[in-house]
């Protein structure tokens, strides 16, 4: 718990770092996007390789470690669907704040879809694991009543 705790908190260094620092450079280049796919495409199809390697695949891995950490930190949070709702919720709120508050950045629904779409990639990886390792099923009384006899 202790090492998650820690991986939480380095983590929100990183991302507040990456995503609420100003860049005023970026002014005249900013705009927000609310059309699912919209900068993605506009990646994959101006930019150079590098570019949308950085772009797409910087957003999917900044979402991983939200997946790895949620389900050992909140165990309540264990569940594809959950961990979905949840960064998205996040994610959501992050770049509103991005938007609305930080010199150079805008919201774009495409970096929500990313770093969602990496947190369940992590999930998948290592944090359903971790998570059932950290916080073990119960098991509650009705189980006695619904074991099942030995085929045989």
């Amino acid at each position: 718990m202790l090492a998650a705790l820690a991986g939480t908190v380095a983590f929100s260094v990183v991302l507040a770092r990456l995503t609420l620092e100003p860049s005023p450079a970026s002014v005249a280049l900013t705009y927000s996007n609310v059309h699912p796919g919209q900068s993605i495409r506009a990646y994959l199809d101006h930019g150079t390789v590098r570019e949308a390697a950085r772009q797409l695949g910087g957003n999917l891995l900044l979402g991983v470690p939200f997946g790895v950490l949620l389900p050992v930190l909140v165990p309540q949070a264990r569940g594809l669907a959950r961990v979905a709702v949840c960064t998205t919720v996040v994610m959501t709120l992050v770049e509103l704040v991005q938007g609305a508050l930080v010199t150079g950045r805008a919201f774009d629904i495409d970096d929500v879809i990313l770093n969602t779409a990496g947190a369940l990639l992590g999930y998948l990886l290592l944090g359903r694991r971790l998570g059932r390792a950290v916080h073990p099923r119960r098991r509650h009384w009705w189980h006695r009543f619904t074991r099942r006899s030995p085929a045989g």
